[in-house]
């Protein structure tokens, strides 16, 4: 197996959820679509391997989250386009707004520090 690139970082458990529906709100898109877009948007930082993506985007059907159904690509080839639900816009601003909060505290904690431990 080829090493790993440094400029890449692991996602955190629970967040691979969280980037599918943000790219979803974007309109219908097919799974490798989701990939490439999660990509492109954080500079080539992340990189979601199809191993792990369409477990995660049938398991977000599972759950309502998503609807799939087969369609035609630009390209004339079958391809399954997955579609946010409205419950999967309500999960989306619920996973939102718990990451925020816990990048707000994890920037919190990783700022110099002003004080000293008790």
């Amino acid at each position: 197996m080829p090493p790993k690139s440094p400029s890449r970082v692991e996602l955190l458990q629970g967040t691979l959820d969280l980037l599918i529906l943000r790219a979803l709100v974007l309109g219908p898109a097919h799974g490798h679509a989701v990939a490439k877009h999660i990509q492109r948007t954080s500079e080539e930082l992340l990189q979601v391997e199809t191993g792990s993506l369409y477990p995660a985007l049938h398991r977000l059907e599972a759950k309502g989250w998503v609807d799939a159904s087969w369609e035609r690509s630009d390209k004339g080839k079958r391809a399954r386009y997955y579609r946010l639900t409205r419950a999967g816009r309500k999960q989306l601003a619920a996973e939102q707004s718990r990451w925020e909060a816990f990048s707000r505290a994890m920037s919190l904690l990783l700022a110099p520090a002003k004080e000293k431990l008790p």
